[in-house]
C-alpha cells in the first residue's frame, strides 16, 4: 500500500472518533491490518492537523508529546475520562464498530 493511501486510511478513522472518545495509535494499526503504531504516529504528525489530533493516544492514554497542555483542554471540553492528566483507556476507548453513544 502506497504512504499515501495509509495516510489516507488513518486521517479518515480519525475524523469519525467521537467526541469524548479516543483510539491508540497500535488500535488504528489494528484496525486498518497495515503499519504499526510508529507508522499511525508519523501519518498523525505530518498531516494530522486537520481532523481531531488529541482523539488519537498512546496505549497507556499519554497525550500527543509537545501538545500536552493543548489536547488536555479539548479533552476536558469533550468530557473525556480522565485519570489525572492522562485518558482513562479504561472507559475513552473507542472501535469502529461500537455504536455511537
Amino acid at each position: 500500500m502506497a504512504d499515501d493511501e495509509f495516510a489516507e486510511l488513518v486521517l479518515t478513522l480519525v475524523e469519525r472518533i467521537p467526541p469524548g472518545r479516543v483510539m491508540s495509535y497500535g488500535a488504528i494499526a489494528e484496525y486498518l491490518g497495515r503499519g504499526g503504531p510508529r507508522q499511525v504516529g508519523a501519518v498523525m504528525s505530518h498531516y494530522g492537523g486537520g481532523v481531531p489530533w488529541h482523539r488519537v493516544v498512546a496505549a497507556n492514554g499519554r497525550l500527543v508529546p509537545g501538545h500536552e497542555v493543548e489536547a488536555l483542554e479539548r479533552h476536558h471540553a469533550e468530557g473525556t475520562p480522565l485519570r489525572g492528566d492522562k485518558i482513562d483507556m479504561r472507559a475513552a476507548p473507542w472501535w469502529p464498530d461500537e455504536t455511537q453513544s
